[in-house]
């Protein structure tokens, strides 16, 4: 006779434990205690007769079963969310959800997001900017622009911007008591930090670009830090420093005038931004719409 299926609470706490490999961190994202967690995943287990974690105090293991059925558990809660959307989506004008990088959304996509708007008058495009990762069983979005190296298990990634590094500020640091014409006249000027790295340990700090340009002498622990990219951004363009910007962020502000490039060498960074969503979706022909149009957006550069 066939298995009975096991109990639904369970197998998504066994997803969320299976991705943070922790009952705390999965009892915080499930916002319930780590003892429930533990009794969630147990229940689990014996529903099966078979166990799924090796139990390190609060850290988890997979077992061999457990890598072998956690893809097909993911792709059954995908499907599930999928369905249920298109079930609440019924008769209702076509809306498409997308979460987005903070300054991507102020720096690129609203400056063009006219063009998508008349393009496609038939969908409604719905912006947010949440700083964690989607979860496209769980959180309601149908594409996510993440910043990363674009390995995303179970996921359509495509590339949609890449990223370099240079220093920028207003045309008004080039003249005065100190003008800035070599890197080593940084120690006349404040330098402007960007926080908002992420976890890219390729993201060139000051400290790292200093050392390319060969410069010594200059604090680059010193000086305003800001987060989000584009408030940086703002201050540079207000004069209060010297920020270091990437090259897709500061593109229409340095052909309006508004921001200089002092020196010209820049710092390729690992990290790019991708565009994101579960493979169950590449035919949707609202994502195929915006894919479409930002490959075309690309290719036309600065907006």
């Amino acid at each position: 006779m066939t298995r009975q299926l096991p109990p639904l609470n369970p197998l998504r706490t066994f997803v969320v434990a299976a991705k943070h490999l922790n009952f705390t961190r999965a009892a915080e994202e499930l916002f319930v205690t780590a003892a429930a967690v533990s009794h969630q995943i147990k229940t689990l287990e014996e529903s099966l007769g078979v166990e799924l974690f090796h139990r390190q105090g609060n850290a988890l293991v997979l077992t061999e079963a457990g890598r072998d059925y956690l893809p097909s558990i993911e792709q059954a809660f995908q499907q599930l969310a999928e369905a249920t959307r298109n079930l609440h989506s019924r008769g209702k004008p076509k809306t498409l959800k997308v979460n987005v990088p903070p300054t991507f959304v102020v720096k690129w996509l609203i400056p063009r997001m006219q063009r998508f708007l008349k393009e496609h008058p038939e969908i409604d495009l719905k912006v947010s900017t949440s700083a964690k990762l989607v979860d496209f069983s769980r959180d309601d979005y149908d594409v996510d622009i993440r910043y990363g190296r674009g390995v995303y298990p179970g996921m359509h990634s495509e590339l949609c911007l890449p990223v370099e590094v240079f220093p920028v500020c207003t045309p008004a640091l080039l003249e005065g008591e100190h003008p800035l014409r070599e890197p080593a006249d940084l120690q006349y000027h404040t330098l402007l930090h960007d926080t908002s790295t992420y976890d890219d340990g390729s993201n060139p700090d000051w400290a790292v670009w200093l050392r390319r340009a060969g410069v010594t002498g200059v604090d680059a622990a010193r000086g305003p830090s800001f987060w989000p990219s584009h408030i940086v951004i703002n201050a540079a363009i207000d004069g209060l420093g010297v920020a270091l910007a990437k090259k897709i962020w500061v593109e229409a502000d340095l052909a309006a005038g508004r921001l200089v490039r002092p020196f010209d060498i820049s710092l390729a960074v690992e990290f790019s931004y991708f565009l994101v969503y579960p493979e169950s979706r590449v035919d949707d022909p609202r994502i195929t719409a915006f894919t479409a149009w930002i490959r075309r957006e690309v290719a036309k550069g600065t907006n």
